[in-house]
């Protein structure tokens, strides 16, 4: 209907500049439009005495309207346009044929779908004028001479490759436009910032055409796990799962390692939202690499099954972990977080318990010499231990020298620092004037009284106590809270000041109406520091049921919160612990010394080996400007397992070793949000000055190719003043001026 009325399309018109033919001054065209508006007015007011006002003004509109009309025409309206010159010009029409474009709604992919659209009479009414090239790719880029030789689906997308390739080629020749055909499902991680700033430098227009639904409601996707890549033996692990869908509906998550099930949740998939998260925990077990599966259960006519599936692997190391506590007087409190610890636990809890003045009873040790002399005396001696727990024990007791290596062992060590309540505790042992308190995750208060007081208070989890894996008694929410809400009152509590910034509070306490944080933590430097306000825990054991493990679970798990995230001389990390579709895994080793300064010139070997192959080694090469740091690329052709061992010397002495595991597979990342991804067609059109289109508005295309500002150009005149529209507006104004005549009587 618009080319019918204004003679051409709506896109020539948005492709062209408005001007007049005539060259003629515009300001004749507006002096004689006037003078005939004058002329028209002064002829009505002679009659104003026979019609009213408003009738005269509506038949001067007409008159005038009318009369503006023919003269504009006689200007003879145009339009200017730019357009490819044919045959002397090409375009590229590239074609997305990855494992992504197989899906689809019906009997026919979107593969077949896109090719059943360009067959359509569009590849032909485009080579009627212009050179067509037709181009394939995934993850590599083939040019074909029909839709016949389409290629099967690949594996990966790589959008970016593709198309910088195709202009690259181009770069000689006349290359008017650029059409890509995909559902712009790139899970390539090549397609960046940098890579599309380059595309739209070229100047040459690529037009999108997508494909596919952008909404796919029978569909969940599992987009993302979190959890750590190392844990103790016989801690609990919790982890983050994120899971993308479209609609409310329900379904389950069972982790797996191996065959063998670790846990089995619901998870309700809430509406107004299309991303729900989720924490679920279970138990690592025993010493050894986790290859854990998480899957979720499909919903009804969901086709798409492969993105319910993440791999993830947690190493679980044979080492134990070493906590030194520091009690200056006997109480209960620290005998019963001795007896937290199970026999053959992961921890060694090894303890200097102030009896007398000049007299430590020491229990956990390892050799004799082991605090032969009280606290540590070198800094060396106090790294060995991965957390440092602190109770009633004043400051004084202490050098100052000693104090600054507490606050070195969290900030440079990266230990973990928990300080108890007690009477020489906190502030009421002087550790509010020490270095110390700058890693403390509250102010202590400086008061004259004592900051230590006997009283039962009631203690509560705070909301993000409720979230965190230290404070949870079970794995359910409701019951957690339930738990908590049915503890005893401890016997003691000491006050703190203001928690810093940063600082979480997970517990608190009800002293005498007020509030009052408990449990505070907060990370410092490369470690973390914990106050636990009261020394009186130990209330909680005796008022409860000797079967309830409520106190032992929650010293457990502060014991090994303390340790688990402590780094060892010498560390080995992966780029990612899951590699879908990319062949090569790089591996980062950090080597410190025994006072965990880097070590630069260490010699460091990485033992590779995939599922039950034998192992082979390769060297890891200095991270230049990073000192203490190492590299190495493993090619990783084949799927399977990869677990990985760096072993660090210098000459003849071993500084120690560190391992890691990730999974390799295939064809995994093209069945991951698998919906059109219209946001980036529209912007890659949008950059490069190109438009985004529908299978259903593809014959659209052609025409708008021919406006492309690159290439070899032509410009052509297009009159306007022929348009059928100018003449329906003549015909209408006299029209409309004649049924009013004949409504108000006259002729």
């Amino acid at each position: 209907m618009f080319e019918f009325l204004f003679k051409y399309s709506r896109t020539t018109f948005e492709n062209s500049e408005f001007l007049f033919a005539r060259e003629w001054p515009l300001w004749v065209l507006v002096v004689l439009t006037l003078s005939a508006a004058m002329a028209i007015g002064y002829s009505l007011m002679q009659r104003k005495g026979v019609l009213h006002p408003g009738k005269l003004l509506a038949l001067g509109f007409f008159q005038v309207s009318m009369i503006a009309v023919l003269l504009t025409i006689l200007w003879q309206p145009s339009l200017s346009t730019q357009t490819l010159s044919p045959q002397e010009n090409s375009v590229a029409v590239v074609l997305d044929t990855s494992a992504s474009m197989s899906y689809g709604q019906g009997e026919a992919s979107r593969l077949q779908q896109a090719v059943t659209s360009l067959s359509g009479g569009v590849l032909t009414e485009l080579s009627s004028s212009l050179e067509t090239r037709l181009y394939a790719f995934s993850s590599e880029l083939e040019e074909i001479e029909d839709l016949t030789e389409v290629p099967a689906p690949g594996d990966a997308t790589h959008i970016g490759d593709a198309l910088v390739n195709v202009l690259r080629e181009a770069r000689s020749s006349a290359l008017g436009a650029v059409v890509l055909v995909s559902d712009g499902v790139d899970n390539s991680e090549t397609l960046t910032d940098a890579q599309l700033a380059e595309i739209s430098g070229y100047g040459v227009p690529v037009h999108t055409v997508g494909v596919g639904r952008e909404v796919i409601a029978e569909d969940i996707e599992l987009q993302e796990v979190s959890l750590t890549a190392q844990a103790m033996v016989g801690s609990r692990v919790s982890a983050q799962i994120s899971v993308r869908h479209s609609v409310p509906a329900q379904t389950r998550l069972r982790i797996y390692d191996g065959d063998s099930i670790l846990a089995s949740e619901e998870i309700e998939l809430v509406s107004g939202v299309d991303l729900t998260m989720h924490w679920v925990e279970f138990d690592i077990g025993e010493a050894g690499v986790r290859d854990l599966r998480f899957v979720l259960d499909p919903l009804t006519g969901e086709s798409n099954t492969i993105n319910n599936t993440q791999y993830r692997t947690i190493q679980v190391p044979e080492d134990r972990r070493r906590i030194l506590y520091v009690e200056g007087e006997p109480r209960w409190e620290y005998k019963f977080i001795r007896r937290a610890l199970e026999e053959d636990s992961p921890i060694r809890l090894a303890s200097l318990l102030r009896t007398t003045p000049n007299k430590f009873y020491r229990q956990g040790i390892e050799s004799q010499e082991e605090l032969e002399n009280g606290f540590p005396e070198t800094r060396e001696d106090l790294f060995v231990y991965d957390a440092l727990i602190i109770g009633s024990f004043a400051a004084a007791e202490l050098t100052e020298e000693q104090q600054g290596w507490i606050q070195e062992f969290v900030s440079e060590r990266g230990g973990s620092l928990l300080m108890l309540g007690g009477r020489r505790g906190l502030a009421d042992g002087g550790w509010g004037n020490s270095v110390v308190a700058e890693v403390l995750p509250a102010q202590l208060p400086d008061i004259n009284a004592a900051s230590f007081v006997r009283v039962p208070v009631k203690v509560s989890l705070t909301s993000e106590g409720e979230e965190s894996l230290l404070t949870s008694l079970d794995s359910d929410a409701e019951e957690n809270l339930q738990l908590w809400a049915e503890m005893p009152e401890i016997a003691d509590f000491q006050y703190l000041g203001q928690v810093k910034p940063g600082a979480i509070t997970l517990l608190e306490a009800d002293v005498r109406g007020t509030q009052q944080p408990l449990l505070v933590q907060q990370r410092f430097g490369r470690g973390g520091a914990y106050i636990l306000a009261s020394g009186g825990t130990w209330r909680w054991q005796m008022q409860l049921p000797s079967e309830d493990q409520r106190h032992e679970i929650f010293w457990r798990q502060i014991l090994r919160a303390l340790v688990s995230a402590t780094p060892s001389t010498i560390s080995l990390t992966a780029g990612r612990n899951f590699y879908g579709d990319r062949d090569e895994i790089t591996l980062r080793a950090q080597v410190q010394g025994g006072s965990f300064e880097p070590v630069p010139n260490a010699a460091v070997s990485l033992m590779v080996r995939r599922d039950f192959s034998a192992p082979s080694t390769i060297e890891m090469s200095p991270i230049p400007g990073e000192a203490g740091a190492y590299e190495a690329t493993v090619q990783a052709d084949e799927t399977g397992l990869y677990q990985f061992e760096a072993t660090a010397d210098i000459g003849e002495q071993s500084l120690g070793t560190a391992q890691a595991a990730v999974r390799r597979a295939n064809g995994v990342s093209e069945h991951f949000q698998i919906e059109q991804n219209r946001l980036l067609l529209d912007r890659i059109s949008a950059l490069s000055g190109g438009r985004y289109f529908t299978l259903n508005d593809v014959d659209q295309l052609s025409e708008a190719i021919q406006f492309s500002e690159a290439g070899i150009l032509e410009r052509e005149l297009l009159d306007l003043w022929n348009m059928p529209f100018n003449f329906l507006l003549l015909m209408l104004l006299k029209a409309g001026e004649w049924m009013l005549r004949l409504y108000w009587g006259r002729l």
